[in-house]
């Protein structure tokens, strides 16, 4: 005789109204019952979390991040107030009252910001090249360095703790073609990495780009990119031309790069459904009338009102 299937009974919804709001049930993770640092002497290269007073601790000054997102922080720090801090940062010793960051500096940052008076911390015992590599392989690993960062960094593990490619390759987990081209990008102009660091260009575009050596060129490219959001395969492909037949391509990069004049209905559609975006619409087209046109828009009730003015025909 088969049994009948078991069931599993109440319904999820059913459950979860019986019981209290779950946040009411999470306790912050506090390390309340792990030492502060200093009650038991000298504490150092230890596998246990110790608490060490906010005052007693300094930035890292080999931190490979650049810039820490406030509004980040921010978000960090109002978890860390629900819930603490569920990750430990690492530490060396400097004297017996200052300690040094090794790796963890945004968790650091967040606890301030959300009031901690003292930090969970494992203490390492190194010097300052062995923190120098352990921070900057700490934050290629974990941290979302953008490429730029990451280049910069792996620039200074090679020139300051006279590593070579391959060692360096074996230290963060790459291939040594991935470091390699990470490099390369140092190679590129100012302002061509300024786009890459702050997004307007990617890792691919800027590989692209290195494909060609001259920097007037390479800033020409980086424009065009921008202005009409090339693929990456439409600027490799813009590249090989260069490669093969450079000084026609490159009036051709020139001609793209000129103030577009659109025809008169162009601006008109503009004006028309603009009015519904705030104006934040760009439309882009080509000497043969291809072309695509961006809206941006902030809220569905931006939309719904476009929507409304076409079925209403006030358009």
């Amino acid at each position: 005789m088969s049994k009948e299937p078991r069931g599993l009974g109440k319904g999820l919804s059913a459950l979860l109204n019986e019981v209290p709001d779950a946040n009411q049930l999470r306790k912050p993770v506090g390390y309340v019952n792990k030492e502060i640092v200093g009650t038991r002497g000298r504490q150092e290269n230890t596998a246990d979390i110790l608490r060490i007073p906010v005052d007693m601790i300094e930035p890292n000054p080999y931190q490979p991040r650049l810039s820490f997102d406030q509004t980040a922080l921010e978000e960090l720090a109002a978890s860390i107030r629900t819930l603490g801090l569920i990750q430990p940062i690492t530490v060396r010793r400097i004297t017996d009252r200052r300690y040094q960051i090794i790796s963890g500096e945004r968790r650091y940052k967040a606890c301030r910001l959300a009031g901690m008076t003292t930090i969970p911390a494992y203490i390492r015992d190194t010097n300052d090249q062995g923190m120098l590599e352990m921070a900057i392989v700490e934050n290629v690993q974990r941290e979302d360095l953008d490429p730029i960062e990451l280049a910069l960094s792996y620039r200074r593990l090679i020139d300051e703790c006279q590593l070579t490619q391959d060692s360096l390759a074996d230290r963060v987990g790459k291939k040594r073609a991935t470091v390699a081209n990470t490099l390369r990008l140092l190679k590129l102009p100012a302002k061509v990495q300024h786009d890459i660091k702050v997004g307007l260009l990617s890792a691919g575009h800027a590989k692209a780009i290195l494909g060609v050596e001259d920097p007037e060129t390479q800033e020409q490219l980086c424009d065009l990119v921008i202005r009409d959001g090339l693929s990456v395969r439409e600027l490799e492909n813009i590249v090989r031309k260069l490669q093969t037949d450079p000084e026609d391509t490159k009036e051709k990069v020139r001609e793209a790069q000129a103030p577009q004049t659109l025809p008169q209905e162009y601006y008109r559609i503009l004006e028309h459904v603009g009015k519904y975006f705030s104006n934040d619409i760009s439309l882009k087209r080509n000497a043969s009338g291809k072309g695509v046109m961006t809206i941006r828009f902030d809220s569905d009730e931006e939309v719904q009102r476009f929507v409304k003015a076409l079925e209403d025909k006030q358009f």
